[in-house]
């Protein structure tokens, strides 16, 4: 999934949020917590925890702490020269 798909569905996901709160309006159903400004606020949290997440991840994946195959990996580089 590429970076532009993802701010897509964040999009996407604050779009049907705000569906909601119109339709919620509608019906005279009256939410303090459940504002535009709040929506807002959601999606750009989304915004930034998505990237955070990714890098967390990435950061895990490419470390040789954690794993015993990863303890390995890294030897092997260390003996080839590679590390």
């Amino acid at each position: 999934m590429t970076a532009d798909k993802l701010k897509q569905y964040i999009a996407f996901f604050g779009g049907a949020l705000s569906a909601l709160y119109l339709f919620l309006e509608t019906v005279d159903v009256k939410l303090e917590q459940f504002n535009q400004v709040s929506i807002e606020a959601f999606v750009a949290f989304l915004t930034a925890l998505v990237p955070l997440i990714l890098v967390a991840y990435g950061i895990y994946k490419n470390q040789y702490l954690v794993t015993k195959k990863a303890k390995e990996a890294e030897a092997e580089l260390k003996r080839k020269g590679l590390k």
